[in-house]
């Protein structure tokens, strides 16, 4: 069966290369008995792979039940998966059948298997590996067949590594694992998405159908969507039901983001204490420790002149220090002619200037603009020059969101 039909027939959206081959390894190895586990944040589609798994194998005609083991209290969870035999604990007042019995011959989904207790984790990998398994209460061993199809949105190497997770079970789950991208992964689907849904949410409300701008739809686009599909289909169903005008501008969407963009991902996020990105007091922060910076390599750079009598000594070290105060990198030679002899002023390069009044200890002091707005405007130009006006990495360098970049674009006419 090809991609296109798949994704008819289980109602996927998006033509992205991870989701297509997401897909397409579903497709392979759904005639197989392999066990599956399937890797991705919450709200990205886990749901719909072990279906396909599922319809499209040999066990079609057998149950297909789905467990969210993140949602089973820990003391009921054995009797849950695996049944439990008449007074084996208070209110067993009969004998029941679990899951992987009722199973049998067909295929068993455990969504946020990562959150199994450890002992329940021993009976799984015993299940995977011979077929077998207690019922709570009991000493008799009985057989299933069933396969195994896991999912999670928890780092495995992380919880083996802090002892959580059982080593020998994750091989077994993972004979084949399918990675399920975020929505900030596949931003072609974005608009895809937003259109099938105002559609959706059209014919149930009865109300005309949300048209989205082009800005809109960029605003959409460049959002990084950490609820993933779900909060795509939430913010547009409040769209939807709450907008008079059916027509959708920019700053429209804006009112439904939240003010700041949260990412799931703590790997790549992990300079932010709470998940979100830098906000405008981190970048003061951000802008004031430059400046320090820079003002300390100012007070070094006069420091030399003074002490080497008006001249800048040809150096490595000077080189970096006088480019790093002055001028953009590769833009500017500290000594490209012998610098004049000293004569008791310090000749300072075009753009710093001298304070008015006397001077003190005889040497010319070095005023340095601080005006927060200049150095911030300067640092959003200079990442902007870096990155080639690819305003994505640029809030990536500056350490904010790519909304805060785009309004401080706007405010200061860059």
């Amino acid at each position: 069966m090809d991609l296109q039909t798949v994704k008819q027939r289980f109602g996927i959206i998006g033509n992205s290369p991870l989701l297509n081959r997401a897909l397409d390894i579903a497709t392979q190895v759904a005639p197989t008995n392999i066990s599956v586990l399937i890797n991705g944040e919450s709200g990205v589609g886990k749901e719909n792979i072990p279906k396909i798994i599922h319809q499209l194998g040999a066990r079609k005609h057998g149950p297909y039940i789905a467990v969210n083991c993140g949602a089973i209290p820990e003391g009921t969870i054995d009797s849950e998966l695996f049944g439990h035999e008449k007074g084996s604990f208070t209110g067993a007042h009969d004998s029941r059948k679990g899951y992987f019995e009722e199973a049998d011959g067909g295929t068993i989904f455990l969504d946020e298997v990562a959150e199994l207790p450890h002992s329940t984790q021993v009976r799984l990998l015993r299940v995977l590996e011979t077929g077998e398994f207690i019922r709570v209460g009991s000493s008799k061993v009985q057989k299933t067949n069933v396969r195994v199809v896991a999912a999670t949105n928890v780092d495995f190497a992380e919880a083996i590594r802090s002892g959580k997770f059982r080593e020998d079970l994750y091989y077994r789950l993972s004979q084949v694992p399918i990675y399920m991208p975020p929505l900030r992964e596949r931003r072609e689907d974005i608009s895809l998405l937003f259109r099938k849904f105002t559609t959706d949410f059209a014919e149930k409300y009865k109300v005309p159908v949300l048209q989205i701008t082009p800005e809109a739809e960029e605003v959409l686009v460049s959002y990084s969507w950490p609820g993933n599909i779900r909060q795509l289909k939430n913010i547009t169903e409040q769209m939807s039901v709450l907008e008079e005008s059916r027509s959708v501008g920019p700053d429209t969407v804006r009112r439904y983001l939240p003010a700041e963009s949260f990412s799931s991902k703590p790997m790549v996020v992990a300079r932010a204490s709470g998940g979100s990105d830098f906000t405008e007091r981190e970048l003061l922060y951000k802008v004031l420790f430059d400046m320090k910076n820079d003002l300390n390599d100012l007070k070094k750079l006069v420091l030399g002149m003074i002490e080497s009598g008006g001249r800048l000594e040809p150096g490595h070290e000077n080189d970096a220090l006088f480019e790093r105060v002055f001028q953009a990198p590769g833009e500017f030679s500290p000594h490209p002619a012998p610098a004049p002899a000293y004569s008791g002023v310090i000749h300072l390069p075009q753009g710093v200037t001298r304070p008015s009044g006397p001077s003190h200890s005889g040497h010319e002091v070095v005023e340095e603009s601080l005006s927060l707005v200049d150095s911030e405007k300067d640092l959003i130009r200079k990442a902007l020059q870096k990155h080639k006006n690819k305003r994505r990495n640029a809030a990536e360098e500056l350490g904010i969101s790519e909304r805060t970049l785009y309004r401080k674009i706007k405010e200061y006419n860059l």
